[in-house]
């Protein structure tokens, strides 16, 4: 076994703030997806008929030495006039990813059928959100964090009429950002910082909501690029 002392997680770091990390690059030459992309029939028909595409961030740096533990998020597009994603605000006491913003989800439990039941039960748990508005579309490739969790991001369609009940212990705040924002790579951002000589990247997507500013990154930011990726091939 490796005696190598592990990497920190960034959001474990002193005084770490992921928005003082120099921007170094925009990727406002690549196409953004066009809105008739992103009606309930059209992101239907592409998962019943996929294209040929390739995640683009599929690994974080590891930093754990934990066993590698299966987990799945909700990416829930809210089916409005305007469509919208579904994320949170992770309270800043959680072991994990504390303080960031995230879809609902979390770790594979025992009793779970499958990771997609695993995503709509700690939806449910996190944010009260009823399986009976959600419609599943499909999932995208696997997401391997640095915390060695194995991320399956389940794609599905929001009806109107949920309520939510945020769980205070796990879950600050809920907000929607509009799809149309976070598919346009005009609003992708890079992200590198050296930590103990080991190069990370990731991509950030700040979306401004009235004062509050939304800072999105990481894991969260590398998935909704893959979903991009999905859309655009």
């Amino acid at each position: 076994m490796s005696s190598a002392r592990p990497i920190p997680a960034l959001s474990s770091l002193p005084n770490f703030d992921p928005r003082q990390v120099p921007v170094i690059g925009v990727d406002s030459h690549l196409p953004a997806i066009v809105p008739a992309e992103f009606s309930a029939q059209a992101l239907q028909q592409r998962f019943v008929q996929p294209r040929v595409w390739v995640p683009e961030f599929t690994e974080e740096p590891r930093f754990s030495d934990r066993a590698p533990t299966p987990a799945s998020v909700l990416l829930a597009i809210v089916a409005r006039d305007e469509p919208m994603v579904l994320l949170t605000q992770r309270t800043a006491h959680l072991s994990s990813h504390s303080g960031q913003i995230a879809f609902p989800g979390g770790k594979h439990d025992a009793t779970d059928p499958d990771l997609t039941s695993t995503a709509l039960r700690e939806a449910h748990e996190e944010i009260g959100l009823d399986a009976a508005y959600v419609d599943v579309l499909g999932t995208l490739p696997i997401y391997r964090t640095g915390s060695q969790y194995i991320v399956t991001p389940v794609v599905a369609l929001l009806r109107e009429g949920f309520v939510f009940e945020r769980n205070a212990h796990e879950v600050d705040d809920i907000f929607e950002v509009p799809l149309a924002f976070l598919m346009n790579p005009a609003n992708h951002r890079h992200h590198v910082v050296d930590v103990q000589g080991v190069r990370r990247e990731w991509l950030s997507m700040p979306y401004q909501q009235g004062s509050t500013e939304r800072f999105i990154w990481g894991a969260t930011a590398g998935m909704l690029r893959n979903f991009y990726r999905f859309l655009s091939a």
